[in-house]
């Protein structure tokens, strides 16, 4: 019997993205509101994707079927 393929999550396919090389990337949070009292500096910073490491990432991986 052949095994079975795992279904993507499409909540978690909007959410994260894979590299090319296996990493997860998602937005940041905090960047919604309350704008006006963050530096432009932290703006910046917070509009760049990060990286999940750790078991998240791994949880994150099997939400997307890889």
């Amino acid at each position: 019997m052949a095994k079975q393929k795992n279904k993507t999550r499409k909540s978690a396919a909007k959410r994260f993205k894979v590299t090319k090389k296996g990493k997860i990337l998602h937005r940041s949070h905090f960047i919604r509101h309350l704008r006006s009292k963050k530096s432009k500096k932290h703006i910046r910073r917070l509009k760049q994707m990060k990286a999940i490491v750790g078991v998240f990432g791994k949880k994150a991986k099997k939400m997307l079927g890889k």
